[in-house]
């Protein structure tokens, strides 16, 4: 499609443009005021709006208010103030094109050079649960407006979004007599429209949630938190955004020590995080639970009486996976708990709360991270994920599937045991956090083999045994964890063998979602095998 203004130039990254008027209105107004005097001593004269303009004046830095720019008075509670010609057109004013210049001088309207606005913060206003009117009335109108027509014309305004960015401009005009470089304000352009499609996209996704039915556009945002080295391999570039959810994580930790993570410690970080969170708060009432995790997939989960019993008993389950794995608790990591991990080589340790001695301790491993989140992840909140494919997203709800005692269903001759059925809770409770096809062993509220993302169910179910000899044979027990061992599978068996794998191994309960047509073989087999069988009528894939 040609210019509609053939006439004007190819944008020079090199061009400088003279700052002389800023507008500035602001939400953050932590660094307004030496922001403010360094512009002013610049030089700049200064436009702003309502609370901004008066923190500004009071401060005794000379501004004029915007209304004087309008001839306009600010009305319905600020919500018409920017929307006006004298302001648009000094952002979109082309100083290039007679026209512009003409009609800028014809109708009075200023050029501004300078545009420093932070969005309303409906964000932060979601985050803390706030109201619907509350989150609507932090729907940004003007701001995002004009960040939008200063950012079109990049060519001649220099557009700030937040104080980082007006210290860049700082450091520009400082270099270049008072003026910044073409190179600097397309930079700022680019963030502006990303910042701008990022705040669009959290308003549109907050409606979402509060309709029912599907979007007809998927919206998609986020804030950078971390450039990484590389992504899966070192040829892949990646970084890390959040995405606005305040969800309790690894998006959310504070890292207290250690080298940066990586985007494979993420991954796996927030898969250890979000499954240890099924076993509740251990300072809330709910006993101490400890996953490790390696690939995504767990190689060990224990619920036990205290953080140490329930980290040896995960470890137990795959102690040669465990080694550069990710480890997560549910509750306070304490000093005793430190030791035991520190036997280990982690990659990283996540947990609510840790104690001091307990990170004085990590503080002497530079390699391990130990992050902080202050809370869990409730495994029952609604929430979405997605995931890009070749031309398009999908997009689903998190698995926040969760199956009530009085939904089980028990379809063979015996019943399970009060201990069996104890671990086939559990076994469920980790299944939906195990890449598919998958089979969980649970014996004593530890897991006691793990077979994960095989193509075949049967191959799973011999996979988990197999770890379960394996871990036998390296701590010297008698017979593997699985004899006497509770079962669970994310989805159906789709025959008797399966099953039967499970039942070779040791296991005398199950837990699976049922609904296979072979179903009626599937019980008979196990009533044959004095098994105990419970259905869920839901199943947990997880690809």
């Amino acid at each position: 499609m040609p210019s509609p203004n053939p006439d004007l130039p190819d944008f020079d990254p090199a061009r400088l443009s003279a700052v002389k008027r800023a507008l500035i209105s602001v939400s953050d107004k932590s660094r307004l005021i030496d922001q403010a005097k360094a512009l002013h001593e610049r030089g700049v004269k200064l436009v702003s709006t309502g609370g901004t303009h008066k923190a500004i004046l009071a401060a005794g830095i000379p501004v004029k208010d915007v209304s004087e720019l309008t001839k306009f008075p600010e009305m319905m509670d600020g919500r018409v103030k920017t929307l006006h010609p004298m302001v648009h057109g000094g952002l979109l004013g082309d100083r290039d094109l007679e026209s512009h210049k003409d009609a800028m001088h014809t109708h009075g309207i200023l050029s501004i050079d300078l545009l420093i606005v932070n969005l309303y913060p409906f964000e932060k206003a979601v985050a803390s649960g706030g109201s619907y009117e509350m989150c609507v009335e932090n729907i940004d109108i003007g701001g995002p407006a004009m960040i939008r027509a200063a950012a079109k014309n990049h060519a001649h305004v220099a557009v700030c979004t937040d104080a980082d960015d007006v210290d860049a401009v700082l450091s520009d005009m400082d270099a270049n007599d008072g003026m910044t470089t073409g190179t600097l304000r397309q930079k700022l352009a680019a963030k502006t429209y990303a910042r701008s499609a990022a705040y669009d996209a959290a308003i549109a996704n907050w409606f979402a949630s509060q309709l029912s039915g599907t979007p007809a556009f998927s919206a998609q945002g986020g804030t950078l938190k971390q450039e990484l080295r590389y992504g899966e391999n070192p040829h892949q570039t990646a970084a890390f955004y959040t995405d606005g959810s305040n969800r309790p994580g690894v998006a959310t930790a504070t890292q207290f020590q250690g080298k940066a993570l990586s985007y494979n410690n993420i991954n796996d970080t927030d898969a250890a995080y979000e499954l240890v969170a099924e076993f509740g708060r251990a300072d809330a009432g709910d006993k101490p639970a400890v996953a490790i995790i390696k690939h995504a997939n767990p190689c060990g989960v224990a619920v036990a009486n205290s953080f140490v019993e329930a980290y040896k008993n995960a470890l137990a389950c795959d102690p040669v996976s465990a080694f550069g794995g990710i480890v997560a608790l549910n509750g306070r990591l304490d000093k005793d708990t430190a030791k035991e991990i520190l036997k280990v080589f982690t990659e990283v340790v996540i947990a609510p709360s840790a104690d001091d001695d307990a990170i004085a301790l990590f503080a002497k491993k530079k390699n391990l991270r130990l992050l902080i989140v202050g809370d869990l992840p409730d495994p029952k909140a609604p929430s979405m994920t997605q995931r890009n494919v070749g031309g398009g997203i999908l997009v689903q709800d998190r698995d926040n599937g969760y199956v009530a005692d009085e939904d089980l269903k028990v379809v063979t001759k015996r019943a399970p045991t009060e201990t069996e059925m104890a671990d086939l809770r559990m076994a469920w409770k980790v299944a939906k956090h195990v890449k598919s096809n998958a089979i969980i062993y649970v014996k004593d509220g530890s897991t006691a083999g793990i077979g994960a993302g095989q193509m075949s169910r049967i191959d799973s179910a011999r996979i988990a045994a197999r770890k379960a000899v394996d871990a036998q044979e390296s701590a010297g027990w008698e017979t593997p964890h699985t004899h006497g061992c509770a079962c669970a599978s994310d989805a159906f068996f789709p025959f008797a063998d399966g099953m039967l794998a499970a039942a070779a191994a040791g296991a005398t309960a199950i837990i699976q979602p049922g609904g296979s047509i072979r179903d009626d073989e599937v019980i008979k087999a196990a009533d044959e095998n004095n098994i105990a069988m419970v259905f869920t009528g839901m199943r947990h894939f997880r690809h």
